[in-house]
């Protein structure tokens, strides 16, 4: 069964090159320009991971992330955090709201395909119960 994939990015650029890459690797994508529809988007859709850009106007990333984490419908759907934002105060910010990951701009495709499957296979993971040995 496909993943869905929700991108939430001001950049149109970004989304549809984040977008491609991601359909290209078997993903369904669903793109979102501002933190508000992207709330709405998360909660419509159901997506298995969503990819959020910090910087955007309104209502950046990291609140984005502290009201997906508030929503019991959305509280449990991984964050890949993927911003121009580098220092390292701003990696732990994202870290501290509640981001899984965090890839700074400008990224290598291999890297983001290489972290999206993390972070999913992780979420995957705390999901599926123990097996006994």
């Amino acid at each position: 069964m496909r993943k869905t994939i929700l991108v939430v990015d001001d950049d149109v650029r970004t989304l549809k090159l984040v977008g491609l890459v991601l359909n290209q690797e078997g993903y369904d994508v669903v793109a979102a320009g501002t933190g508000e529809e992207g709330l709405e988007k998360a909660r419509a859709h159901g997506p298995d991971l969503i990819v959020l850009d910090v910087l955007m106007p309104g209502m950046d990333g990291y609140e984005v992330v502290q009201r997906l984490r508030a929503d019991a419908a959305t509280a449990r759907v991984p964050v890949l955090m993927l911003t121009a934002k580098s220092d390292l105060d701003d990696q732990m910010t994202g870290f501290e709201v509640g981001a899984d990951d965090y890839l700074t701009k400008p990224f290598h495709r291999d890297e983001l395909v290489s972290r999206v499957e993390s972070v999913l296979n992780l979420a995957e993971h705390r999901q599926t119960p123990p097996q006994p040995l």
